[in-house]
C-alpha cells in the first residue's frame, strides 16, 4: 500500500473552532481521516450532535467563541479528554454586515469584531500553555482572507479583521518561534458554500443588481476564474501541520487562484 504523502505524529491532536458544519466540517474531517485525535468547538448544539454522529472519534464542545469564559471551558475539556495539543485552527468567522461605512450599524461592527477577531486571540492565548508543553512544538493556523491583500468595499469589520489577523500571525510567529511552535494564516479567496451565497445576494441587494451578476465580477476576480474549495483549505492545513511544514511560519498563504483585485466595481 502506498504510503499518505502527509502524515501526522502519533497522537495528534487538532482543536478547531466552528467546526461543526462549513469549513470546519471540512477541516475536521480531513484531519480524522488523517488519523488526528480532533476536538471541534460550535455554537450550534444540532451541528454538533450531527457531526458527532457521523464521525463518532472526534469530541467537541458547545461554545460561543466570543465568550472568553466559553473558550475556556472548551480548554479544560481538552485537557480533560487528550491532555496535550498538536494544532489549532482558528477557523471560526462570520461574514459581518454587507453596507459602505456610513450605513453600518455599531452593534454589527462590534459583534464581527468580536467573532473574527477576539476569538482567535482568546483561543491562541489558551493554546500556547499547551504548545509549549508539548515536546515536539506544535502549530497555530489562521483563518485570515484575500481581502487582508487588498481590501473589499462594503466589508470593512470584516476586512479590519482578516488585516488585524495577518498581523497577529507574524506577531506571534516571533514570540513563539523559539519554542517550536509556528504561525500561519491561509488567506482563501470566495469559498464554495452557503456563506458565500448569503453573501453574494446580500452584497446584489446593496448594488440592486442579480446575484448573477455578483457572482460573474467575484470569480472574475481571480486569475483562474474560480471560487476555492473547503477541500482545498483542509489540504493546506494537513500540509501546514505536517512534518512538510516544519519549517514555514509567520507567513499569509494566498489560497485564491491568485486574486487581481477586490474592487468589486460593476
Amino acid at each position: 500500500m502506498t504510503k499518505p504523502i502527509i502524515t501526522l505524529s502519533d497522537n495528534f491532536v487538532a482543536l478547531i473552532s466552528a467546526g461543526a458544519s462549513g469549513i470546519g466540517k471540512v477541516i475536521a474531517e480531513h484531519l480524522l481521516a488523517l488519523g488526528a485525535n480532533v476536538h471541534i468547538c460550535d455554537i450550534s448544539e444540532k451541528a454538533i450532535s450531527d457531526f458527532i454522529e457521523a464521525n463518532p472519534s472526534a469530541s467537541a464542545s458547545l461554545c460561543d467563541v466570543s465568550d472568553y469564559q466559553q473558550v475556556n471551558k472548551v480548554y479544560n475539556e481538552l485537557r480533560d479528554t487528550y491532555g496535550k495539543l498538536d494544532l489549532l485552527v482558528n477557523n471560526a468567522g462570520i461574514a459581518g454586515p454587507t453596507a459602505k461605512v456610513e450605513d453600518i450599524d455599531p452593534t454589527d461592527w462590534r459583534a464581527t469584531v468580536e467573532v473574527d477577531l477576539h476569538a482567535q486571540f482568546y483561543f491562541t492565548k489558551l493554546a500556547v500553555p499547551l504548545l509549549k508543553h508539548n515536546p515536539q512544538g506544535g502549530s497555530i493556523i489562521n483563518i485570515s482572507s484575500n481581502a487582508a491583500f487588498f481590501g473589499f468595499p462594503l466589508r470593512s469589520p470584516y476586512t479590519a479583521c482578516k488585516w488585524a489577523l495577518i498581523g497577529l500571525t507574524k506577531t506571534w510567529a516571533m514570540e513563539l518561534g523559539p519554542d517550536n511552535i509556528r504561525v500561519n494564516a491561509i488567506c482563501p479567496g470566495s469559498v464554495k458554500g452557503s456563506r458565500i451565497d448569503g453573501v453574494i445576494e446580500r452584497d446584489a441587494a446593496e448594488r440592486g443588481v442579480s446575484s448573477d451578476k455578483i457572482r460573474e465580477i467575484y470569480q472574475m476576480q481571480s486569475s483562474m476564474r474560480l471560487f476555492v474549495g473547503p477541500e482545498d483549505i483542509a489540504n493546506t492545513i494537513a500540509f501546514l501541520a505536517s512534518p512538510l511544514g516544519a519549517c514555514i511560519s509567520g507567513q499569509a498563504i494566498g489560497l485564491d487562484g491568485h486574486t487581481e483585485s477586490l474592487s468589486n466595481n460593476l
